[in-house]
């Protein structure tokens, strides 16, 4: 009787844990070339390094890099290594200036793919997940046509180009935008 009833515990308590692990995919690789478009649940061990060359001009600008490559920005992973296409215009870019860079305060719920967050609702001018609120920046906004705003996961990124700004990374999709943190509650 005292088995039977722990084996039910014990399958209970594993049926339970079953969302909670298939919420936090991993990922991983290295700054460098080109490959295959990420996504499916992987991301990136970090973000993009800071950007040095010859900034490029993205008003007519596509991103798809390869056959089936999204033409959005987008993360390639080859082996270990891994790509941030389209995170390529510079520090001084005009689009990503903020007059007041961090004006509501800096995001403190953790980076990289250690921290998976489920989007909970909204839109790309204001979404949110675990009391911590956004928003795209509005060159971006059709960079996100495709994300699932009740149910995607995404992953933050510090950006190191544009102060102000941070990466959030839709594992889905293997896609990218730029978003400002609007604070938390």
């Amino acid at each position: 009787m005292k088995t039977k009833f722990f084996l039910n515990v014990v399958a209970l308590a594993l049926f339970a844990s079953l969302p909670a692990l298939a919420q936090h995919p991993g990922g991983g690789g290295h700054a460098g070339g080109g490959g295959h478009p990420m996504g499916g649940g992987q991301a990136p061990a970090h973000g993009p390094a800071p950007f040095h060359g010859t900034p490029q001009n993205h008003d007519d600008r596509h991103f798809s890099n390869a056959p089936g490559h999204p033409d959005v920005p987008h993360v390639d992973k080859d082996g270990r290594h891994v790509n941030w296409v389209g995170h390529d215009t510079g520090h001084d870019d005009p689009h990503y200036h903020l007059d007041h860079p961090f004006e509501h305060g800096h995001f403190d719920g953790g980076f990289g793919p250690s921290h998976v967050w489920r989007l909970r609702g909204g839109g790309p001018g204001r979404f949110w997940f675990n009391n911590f609120y956004w928003s795209v920046a509005p060159w971006d906004l059709t960079y996100v046509d495709g994300w699932l705003w009740d149910q995607d996961d995404i992953v933050i990124y510090d950006d190191p180009d544009h102060p102000g700004w941070y990466l959030a990374y839709n594992t889905r999709l293997g896609t990218y935008a730029h978003v400002e943190y609007m604070g938390g509650e």
